[in-house]
């Protein structure tokens, strides 16, 4: 029997584990029926049930947020055409969602594996920032392909999101401040640069007379 806080409490007849969950307030669940002799744990079932929910629903979620994107390459892919290809790959993987690299041989290409395997290597590097590679280079018939999961989950890649735009907005506003109060000054000093000099002379009497 295994007690509520994990500890092994030893072979125990079914009475006294019974009579000592009872005593915990808890119940007495069987959580290796196979296991000779079978294995039971005190637990608060009911909240063992709402734990368990918890976690598959969890599990359902990120299973369904999560995306396998496809990005193709030829092997004698251009530079550009390969910057454009990565390009997109980053941008999948920093939402959360998992990328397909798959090369497509043509004709006598499939007897060099190896320029493919290099190839994938290289653009497994090129997005390792946002990406680890979850499934290596392998032939899938006229095919290599290679998965690479993101380093952030989809809810993290979200609020990183959200923290950037809510700093977004808040830069903007304290620009818009700035402007706002250099504007004021440099129109105050328009105003006074445009005052005749017996305007000037009646403010500065003005001045003395508050002195």
């Amino acid at each position: 029997m295994v007690g509520p806080n994990g500890e092994q409490v030893g072979v125990v007849p079914t009475e006294d584990a019974l009579r000592l969950a009872g005593e915990a307030d808890l119940d007495l669940v069987e959580v290796a029926p196979n296991a000779k002799p079978p294995v039971c744990k005190l637990m608060d079932f009911g909240k063992f049930k709402y734990e368990a929910a918890v976690k598959a629903r969890e599990s359902r979620k990120n299973q369904t947020n999560t995306v396998l994107k496809e990005v193709r390459f030829r092997l004698k892919i251009d530079t550009h055409d390969y910057e454009t290809k990565t390009g997109h790959a980053l941008r999948f993987l920093g939402a959360g969602d998992k990328v397909k690299a798959i090369i497509q041989f043509r004709g006598r290409e499939q007897q060099r594996p190896e320029l493919g395997i290099r190839l994938l290597n290289k653009f497994a590097e090129d997005v390792a920032e946002v990406g680890i590679v979850e499934s290596t280079p392998r032939i899938d018939g006229r095919n290599m392909v290679m998965v690479i999961g993101p380093v952030k989950t989809k809810a993290e890649a979200k609020a990183d999101a959200r923290r950037a735009q809510k700093d977004q907005t808040r830069t903007r506003g304290n620009k818009q401040r700035v402007d706002t109060e250099g504007n004021e000054a440099e129109l105050n000093q328009t105003l006074a640069d445009n005052l005749s000099d017996e305007a000037k002379a009646k403010l500065e009497q003005a001045k003395g007379s508050e002195d």
